[in-house]
């Protein structure tokens, strides 16, 4: 079901704390409060081992910030937000609205801790709208459906899936998800991807990421620099194409407190339709 501005109710929904969420997780390396022992459990685990986690998390959304600024000043009023995660201050659509008062953003996520707390991300400017989604993001026909409440995709929208396709192997269908939610999208669109990458770390400790992940349920697929671009066929990157998360026009937002001697491990990119 979807929530919007206009006050729709949204159904409560149980939460599994058998097992961590990636949702929960990626609150927890920011220093949120809204995940579990199992979360916090598994993410003290992965941080023991890789203490720059954290600061990858929030290298990973300060380029959301900078990929929304981007894009809003490129005049897109639109924006489909899936793998919202829980809200963490300043949201997407606080800083498209902050460019541009009348955006309209979308959010999905399939976390019911991010549902309980739509409310806050729908708290955006009198000339904009908002809407929440609650699906996986493999249900990409109830996605689009529920996301035409608030956005006409007959003009260009910004579909953002950042720090989502990670958990998506080839086997759950990933590039068959960006097809299916790409195919939708009208000219003048674009697509932003945030993926985490092997590349930029030995494979062992590459290997021992994903095998803790695996350990608890969780898929984590880091693809390489060709399988990432996969992602992109029949799309045109925009400058500077393909790059790490910090490199991607780094003069659009303040770094990251850490970042000099980190490195965020994964791959970004913003491209446009024709």
């Amino acid at each position: 079901m979807s929530a919007s501005e206009n006050g729709t109710a949204m159904a409560p929904m149980d939460i599994d704390t058998s097992k961590p969420h990636p949702a929960r997780l990626y609150d927890w390396y920011l220093g949120g409060k809204d995940n579990y022992p199992v979360d916090e459990e598994l993410g003290r685990r992965l941080t023991a081992f890789a203490p720059v986690i954290p600061v990858m998390a929030r290298m990973n959304r300060a380029f959301t910030h900078r990929a929304t600024r981007w894009l809003a000043g490129q005049g897109i009023r639109q924006f489909l937000d899936i793998g919202t995660g829980i809200p963490t201050e300043p949201n997407l659509h606080q800083v498209a609205q902050t460019t541009v008062p009348d955006a309209r953003v979308v959010y999905c996520d399939n976390d019911p801790v991010v549902l309980s707390h739509a409310q806050a991300l729908l708290n955006g400017t009198p000339q904009g709208a908002l809407g929440y989604v609650q699906a996986d993001a493999r249900e990409t026909g109830r996605i689009l459906a529920e996301a035409a409440e608030v956005l006409d995709f007959d003009r260009p929208v910004a579909l953002s899936l950042n720090a989502l396709l990670h958990f998506l192997s080839d086997e759950m269908g990933a590039y068959e998800v960006v097809e299916r939610l790409t195919a939708a999208l009208a000219p003048g669109s674009h697509l932003v991807i945030s993926h985490l990458t092997p590349d930029f770390h030995p494979e062992e400790a590459s290997q021992k990421v994903r095998d803790m992940y695996r350990a608890n349920g969780l898929t984590l697929d880091m693809r390489d620099r060709d399988r990432f671009a996969r992602f992109f066929d029949g799309f045109d990157l925009v400058a500077p194409g393909i790059v790490a998360a910090e490199d991607w026009h780094p003069e659009l937002g303040e770094p990251v407190p850490g970042q000099e001697s980190a490195h965020s491990g994964e791959y970004v990119a913003v491209a446009r339709t024709s």
